[in-house]
């Protein structure tokens, strides 16, 4: 049976290569990965406005980590609101995603 892993925090996001030892798979999740990077919580109001998807930090992590799962030879497949979003579509195919 595979094994994957959800990449939400920072630290499994730079981890990858070395969790591709043990997962078959990734799925990255953009949610919660956000909060964490910028520190900001989307429900919190004091934050929510520092709750940003398209923060130059949160895309060059996207971008290294699907590189590095593709390194790795491992699929990474995305999840949360940045996946949903139509208009994300070609920038989430120009930083490595496909699923």
């Amino acid at each position: 049976m595979p094994i994957g892993a959800m990449i939400e925090v920072p630290s499994a996001a730079l981890l990858v290569g070395a969790l591709a030892r043990e997962a078959d798979f990734f799925s990255l999740g953009t949610n919660d990965l956000v909060q964490y990077v910028l520190a900001a919580d989307r429900e919190d109001e004091s934050s929510a406005p520092d709750y940003q998807p398209l923060h130059p930090a949160m895309l060059r992590l996207i971008h290294s980590l699907a590189g590095a799962a593709h390194e790795a030879g491992r699929e990474l497949t995305i999840c949360g609101e940045m996946a949903g979003d139509p208009a994300l579509s070609t920038l989430l195919v120009g930083l490595g995603l496909r699923r």
